[in-house]
């Protein structure tokens, strides 16, 4: 802001200050915005195989609906689509909106335990069907992954609107 040699007054000042902080806020909600369409239905496909191709390797016999190889190379192969998927929505977030995607935004009384649980759910899932031999348990840890993408999708959609 050029002010000619002028000095500002303090209310000038503070509202000044004011915009710049109303600024922060709103690149801070447009940074933490949800992901396309598009790529919140691949996340949530993506979640939902994790836990079954997890308990498809650590079958007891190697073999459970798919052999061992075939389970890792559906794993490997899922998640570098998803990595590659991921790269392609943040570019094009980057470009559209002259932003980036930033994760120290988002709320870390939600993220953090969720960036602690959800992986133990998902890969303990594995570990239990190995255990038991149940088959629920993969199923059930994909639901849970599922309903917890959604969940997130749609909270990060109306927090969007609500800085929008």
């Amino acid at each position: 802001m050029e002010n000619n040699g002028v000095r500002l007054t303090p209310e000038q000042a503070r509202s000044a200050l004011a915009d710049t902080a109303q600024v922060r806020a709103s690149t801070a909600a447009l940074s933490a915005t949800p992901w396309p369409t598009w790529f919140f239905v691949a996340l949530t496909l993506y979640i939902a195989l994790v836990p079954l191709a997890y308990a498809g390797l650590a079958a007891d016999g190697g073999y459970w609906l798919l052999s061992r190889p075939a389970w890792a190379a559906v794993l490997v192969g899922t998640s570098a689509v998803y990595l590659g998927l991921f790269g392609v929505a943040a570019k094009r977030w980057r470009d559209r909106t002259g932003v980036a995607l930033r994760f120290d935004v988002l709320p870390k009384k939600v993220v953090v335990p969720l960036l602690i649980c959800l992986p133990v759910v998902l890969l303990g899932a594995g570990v239990m069907f190995r255990v038991t031999g149940w088959a629920g348990w993969p199923v059930l840890a994909s639901l849970i992954g599922v309903a917890t993408s959604v969940g997130f999708h749609l909270t990060f959609v109306r927090l969007h609107r609500m800085f929008a």
